[in-house]
């Protein structure tokens, strides 16, 4: 006899379960580059704004600056990005990509059709995954939306 909530039935162990899913795949298709998913989504960040503070970048990935600064130590390690100091205000750190960095950009431009490829889902259903999940992360997720 079963007691308690079904976790099959939990939308938060659904939304664990293909998170650790989707890393699993993101760590498969990036393994030749010898790039995490993280540093990936910091390279994504980098090749949409080409410039960003480690303050600003950290406020995008959802990440604190003691997870951000060795995680840009190892890309400024393997010459993907750069950190400098501002002039004007020490205390602000912009990061930008190397010329390796920027070149990712191409050899990596297949890595979202093949991970849709894996997951199995059309395009539609992924705008529409996509909208509810950045609603729900924003907070303005509606009852009925």
């Amino acid at each position: 006899m079963k007691h308690g909530p079904d976790l099959d039935a939990m939308l938060c162990f659904a939304l664990y379960s293909a998170n650790h899913r989707m890393a699993q795949h993101y760590r498969e298709l990036l393994a030749p580059w010898q790039l995490t998913y993280p540093q990936y989504l910091v390279l994504v960040a980098l090749w949409r704004d080409r410039q960003l503070t480690v303050t600003r970048l950290g406020n995008l990935l959802g990440l604190d600056s003691g997870t951000v600064s060795p995680l840009l130590k190892r890309l400024e390690a393997r010459d993907l990005v750069t950190r400098s100091r501002e002039a004007s205000d020490e205390r602000v750190v912009t990061v930008r990509l190397t010329e390796r960095g920027a070149a990712l950009e191409a050899e990596l431009a297949d890595v979202p059709r093949c991970l849709a490829d894996r997951v199995g889902i059309d395009a539609g259903t992924a705008r529409a995954l996509l909208g509810h999940l950045h609603d729900f992360t924003e907070g303005t997720l509606t009852k009925g939306s």
